[in-house]
């Protein structure tokens, strides 16, 4: 009985994905060889075109824009979150649940919602101009919402989370004997820090930056709220094809576009986290 509800729960998780997952993939792959028909979905003729018009300047300068912005909420998440995952890793459970808890709490609630909070925060009669201005730092309200940083700044509070936790859950692991053994070695904190800490949780930092990096560049819906008109990334490109250019075929070439290259980091991060695996397997 035990190994049929196994197979059972396999099978439909399985069928799940595929229908929902695989078979939806697939669809997108065959639309985006197809014409582009301003009456209809597409037309049935094989064509290049849709890839070919990824290489316009216009959207190249996106992709560019895209890139820049993610790398730098990336960049961002890992140098506010590794130092909170190392603290956190090291204080009591009962702490570590608690700070967890805090940790997961926003998620609680929509990340449109907490959009919306945050431009109660950045515009010009907000929260922080307020402040600012009531501590006589500034003297005119600065204008950050509605602007790139704006929507970097969504995009590191919404994500910030997926760069911690892979962090955590490595560190947390972490051998704590081995710091010990390179004191009695003679190391420094910081040899000690780019020696062993860094390389021992590497494969945290590579799985973070791969959950923050690539949704960056197509939560459409933060840099729709927070950058308005002024900032279009990978995810407004993709959102502006299928519902106001009407161009599915193109719309589906960047859509594969961007799944290729989430597989590429992807395989990456498989490749540094289990090559010391593979390693010990071979040994």
């Amino acid at each position: 009985m035990k190994h049929k509800f196994q197979y059972f729960s396999i099978g439909l998780i399985s069928s799940w994905l595929g229908i929902f997952g695989l078979a939806s993939f697939l669809i997108m792959v065959v639309m985006s060889f197809l014409e582009h028909d301003p009456d209809h979905i597409a037309l049935w003729h094989f064509t290049l075109e849709n890839y070919k018009d990824l290489f316009n300047p216009i959207f190249l300068q996106i992709f560019l824009k895209s890139f820049y912005i993610s790398f730098l909420v990336t960049a961002t998440c890992l140098i506010l979150g590794y130092p909170f995952a190392y603290i956190m890793s090291r204080l009591p459970e009962k702490l570590q649940s608690f700070n967890l808890l805090l940790l997961l709490l926003p998620f609680w609630t929509s990340s449109v919602v907490r959009s919306y909070a945050m431009m109660s925060l950045l515009k010009a009669k907000g929260l922080i101009n307020m402040i600012l201005l009531s501590m006589g730092i500034i003297h005119t309200p600065l204008q950050i919402l509605f602007t790139n940083v704006a929507v970097a700044i969504g995009l590191i509070y919404n994500l910030l989370p997926f760069m911690i936790l892979p962090i955590y859950a490595n560190l947390e692991r972490f051998d704590i004997s081995l710091i010990e053994a390179a004191k009695d070695l003679g190391a420094k904190y910081h040899t000690i820090f780019c020696k062993v800490i860094i390389p021992l949780s590497m494969p945290g930092i590579l799985g973070g930056c791969t959950l923050v990096f690539l949704p960056a560049m197509t939560l459409f819906y933060i840099s729709d709220l927070l950058g308005g008109a002024k900032a279009l990334l990978l995810g407004n490109l993709i959102e502006d094809q299928f519902l106001m250019a009407n161009n599915w075929p193109r719309g589906a070439a960047t859509s594969v576009l961007l799944t290729l290259i989430m597989g590429i980091g992807l395989l990456i991060y498989w490749f540094k986290s289990n090559k010391g695996t593979r390693y010990e397997s071979v040994l």
